[in-house]
């Protein structure tokens, strides 16, 4: 009975502990050849600096289109493009802030 009981309270304590950007982004990415941080990488240097690159992150999980993605095209021939996000404003904020400071280059450099 104890045993199951701590099972129950690991695995819920699992599932909580992760953070909106663990639950919604790394989640699908996972399966995809380049990683999370490429990615960044990529918008980091279309959009140059945190709100631009936020904002057009944002946009693209709201209005998904080729024609927007940072992507290439070879990528997104053959994985094509994310569906729209179910997401609210302040989910996508959430994932998207701690996406940018796992990320962020600026005051990791030396």
């Amino acid at each position: 009975m104890v045993k199951s009981i701590i099972l129950c309270f690991v695995l819920f304590s699992g599932v909580f502990a992760q953070d909106a950007y663990e639950r919604h982004c790394v989640e699908c990415h996972k399966e995809l050849p380049t990683s999370l941080q490429r990615m960044f990488m990529r918008y980091l240097l279309v959009y140059s600096g945190e709100e631009n690159v936020k904002a057009g992150l944002k946009h693209y999980l709201k209005y998904p289109l080729k024609e927007i993605s940072v992507m290439s095209d070879l990528f997104i021939d053959t994985y094509g493009i994310k569906e729209k996000s179910t997401l609210s404003d302040s989910e996508i904020d959430e994932a998207l802030d701690i996406y940018w400071d796992k990320y962020k280059v600026f005051n990791k450099l030396k």
